[in-house]
């Protein structure tokens, strides 16, 4: 389940549709920089409520499942 808003939210922002995304899409394949992460993970915080994901925690985020594992330990799943 959280994979599939983490997707939706990846999709909206680099205009894909998220049945394209798996969790071992990565971020260099869909052109993102440090700044398309940084505004993923704003969006992240939002639409799960989540205080604020840090450098620590996006530091080794590669790929669409990186960034899933980084919400779930936030959420403390």
């Amino acid at each position: 389940m959280i994979f599939d808003k983490v997707a939706k939210l990846v999709a909206e922002q680099f205009g894909l549709d998220a049945e394209e995304l798996s969790e071992d899409t990565t971020f260099e394949e869909l052109g993102a920089d440090s700044v398309d992460i940084m505004e993923l993970s704003m969006s992240m915080e939002e639409e799960f409520d989540v205080e604020e994901l840090g450098e620590e925690d996006l530091s080794g985020i590669r790929t669409v499942g990186d960034l899933v594992n980084a919400l779930q330990a936030k959420l403390g799943e």
